[in-house]
């Protein structure tokens, strides 16, 4: 924060809270403009992290060897996506959400295009885990800029609406990879890949940096009201200043200190525990269903099938999951959602052999574990204050990621070991309830905000 005091806001006028202009406005173009460049930076973030896959077989034909050298090149960008969203929380609660959601769009960017120079499978690998490193500081300011743009009736919603740019993106890698590959080889991929977030990156200027981050680190009235004033021309700057709820403040202690102080640690142990737990279940069923499927019996095209009901159940579940989040208690929608996932996917494991049953039960699986899943990082932004939001939701998604490292790197240890699908998918239960308990923990945990605030008027320098 800059070396200031806050001051009386003048004259008997009272300062104007900003978060409650933004939950009792309406939904402006502006703050539909912020929406939609958060969808793209979703988009291009399941468009490269989809696309290495269709990239696999060519890399093996190009450059010979054997196609468990892909299992490194797979993980990479996990590692990579992990350690970025660790780094980038705190930065966007130190530097402003805008600041690092360009870098991170446009290193992404730079490291995907340069990835179609590769010469080697090591050299791609290690290019992916740069590519991931941007990708993971790009998601978590992405969630809190929109978080703290949406009006909160609609905020679940409209952050998971969102995420579903993910689906978007990885569904035109699909398209494209089949499409470009074969005529103009592996490398045009990643041009493709590389290109689009380097335009994204440049769109994203356009962006307004969070008013309530702007008030945090004491930048002028007349800032805000510009930026307020984009969100409604009517908007006339209040003679008393500005100010936020003092909570947000989280009495000046570094973002990091926050996540790990008194009021927030427990609540912070028991998100971290349900996004590992979470992610182990959703890559672990990703990565291995068509393997496990084919290793159950089925056919490649069946096994396809499944693999594809699954990813159909995750596009429309998070959309739902919102929608329930801004009418009920959150942490009980999401948690309940788990608990259903784990005695889905427990059913499912029994249920191979009813082919009639069995689509539907992992259409409804894809449905409740990404629809919680998605709904995490709403969780974390309206859990932390404004001072470490970024860093809340970014160390939640980044130790998550290290379930999904576990979740992808599982499957083949299971199967050398001589466990059957069914048993694989039972065992997943377990890590899926637990996740589904540690939100219901954390339901009854939860404490409503301070009303005090933090005004944001005229100061004086020291």
């Amino acid at each position: 924060m800059r070396n200031s005091r806050v001051q009386d806001a003048g004259e008997g006028a009272s300062p104007l809270d900003v978060t409650s202009v933004i939950d009792q406005g309406t939904f402006s173009p502006s703050q539909r403009w912020i929406m939609l460049l958060c969808f793209l930076i979703m988009a291009a973030d399941g468009f490269d992290t989809v696309a290495v896959g269709y990239v696999g077989p060519a890399l093996v034909a190009a450059w010979g060897g054997s196609k468990l050298a892909l299992g490194p090149l797979f993980s990479a960008a996990l590692i990579g996506l992990a350690v970025g969203a660790l780094v980038a929380g705190p930065m966007g609660d130190k530097f402003g959400r805008k600041k690092v959601l360009i870098g991170s769009v446009l290193a992404f960017g730079l490291c995907t295009l340069v990835s179609a120079l590769a010469t080697s499978m090591i050299q791609l690998t290690a290019l992916r885990v740069l590519t991931g490193i941007g990708l993971g500081a790009a998601m978590p300011n992405a969630v809190t800029l929109l978080s703290e743009y949406a009006p909160e009736k609609h905020r679940s919603l409209l952050v998971n609406i969102m995420f579903c740019g993910f689906t978007l993106g990885a569904s035109a890698a699909g398209f494209t990879s089949a499409w470009v590959i074969p005529v103009y080889g592996w490398e045009s991929i990643f041009i493709i890949g590389g290109v689009a977030p380097i335009v994204l990156a440049a769109a994203l200027f356009t962006l307004p940096e969070s008013i309530r981050f702007l008030v945090i680190q004491g930048h002028p009235p007349k800032e805000i009201t510009r930026i307020l004033q984009r969100i409604d021309r009517r908007f006339v700057e209040p003679k008393g200043g500005y100010c936020i709820p003092l909570r947000e403040i989280a009495d000046g202690k570094a973002p990091l200190a926050v996540l790990f102080s008194s009021d927030y640690r427990i609540g912070s142990y028991l998100l971290w525990v349900t996004s590992f737990m979470g992610l182990v279940v959703y890559y672990l069923m990703t990565s291995w269903m068509p393997t496990l499927m084919r290793e159950s019996g089925f056919s490649l095209k069946q096994a396809a099938m499944m693999t594809a009901l699954l990813s159909l159940g995750a596009g429309v579940g998070p959309v739902i999951c919102g929608w329930l989040m801004d009418k009920v208690n959150s942490y009980r929608v999401v948690g309940g959602s788990f608990v259903l996932a784990a005695v889905l996917v427990l059913a499912t494991g029994r249920s191979l052999e009813n082919v009639g049953v069995l689509p539907y039960l992992i259409f409804f699986t894809g449905a409740f574990l990404a629809g919680a899943l998605t709904s995490m990082p709403v969780l974390a932004s309206s859990f932390y204050p404004t001072r470490a939001r970024a860093s809340g939701v970014a160390w939640m998604l980044g130790i998550g990621r290290f379930g999904g490292i576990v979740g992808a790197l599982s499957g083949g240890p299971l199967l050398n070991a001589g466990y059957s699908i069914g048993l694989i998918l039972s065992l997943l239960a377990f890590p899926a309830c637990i996740a589904g308990l540690a939100l219901l923990v954390q339901s009854w945990l939860a404490a409503p905000p301070s009303v005090a605030t933090l005004s944001a008027g005229p100061r004086t320098t020291h």
